[in-house]
């Protein structure tokens, strides 16, 4: 099955939208977290991006399955003022590889904030993950 088969029978969009074509061994992966059977992924990545953008990126790997923390929270984890969150959003949005690297996990000090794959799909990855997003 290839990638663009594997997202729309899980209801993930088109390929191009989740943006995971980049590492095809994915594949084997991603089937079972959306089982609930994967918390963690093993994977090589390739995060080419900024300096800052491989940091948020890096910390966004530091957040455990089922939790979140909010775009303030991972500004200050960074070692930034918490105004900064923006900047965390903005390169949360640059992530080349989102659910792998779980971009997903960080949410708006009130509310879901955004997410490339639309606010629909990142509801899902947290209920995947018990996170219940309507106390958000």
């Amino acid at each position: 099955m290839d990638l663009d088969q594997f997202c729309l029978r899980h209801r993930l969009g088109p390929a191009k939208e989740v943006e995971l074509a980049r590492n095809r061994v994915q594949l084997s992966q991603l089937p079972e977290y959306l089982a609930g059977r994967r918390t963690v992924f093993d994977l090589p990545l390739d995060l080419t991006g900024t300096p800052f953008q491989r940091r948020c990126w890096q910390a966004l790997l530091q957040i455990p399955f089922g939790e979140t923390c909010t775009y303030a929270q991972l500004a200050c984890a960074l070692g930034m003022a918490p105004g900064a969150a923006r900047a965390v959003g903005q390169a949360n949005g640059a992530n080349p590889v989102p659910v792998i690297v779980p971009c997903h996990r960080v949410v708006a000090s009130v509310g879901l904030g955004g997410y490339a794959g639309g606010l629909d799909l990142k509801r899902r990855l947290l209920e995947l993950e018990g996170v219940s997003p309507h106390t958000l």
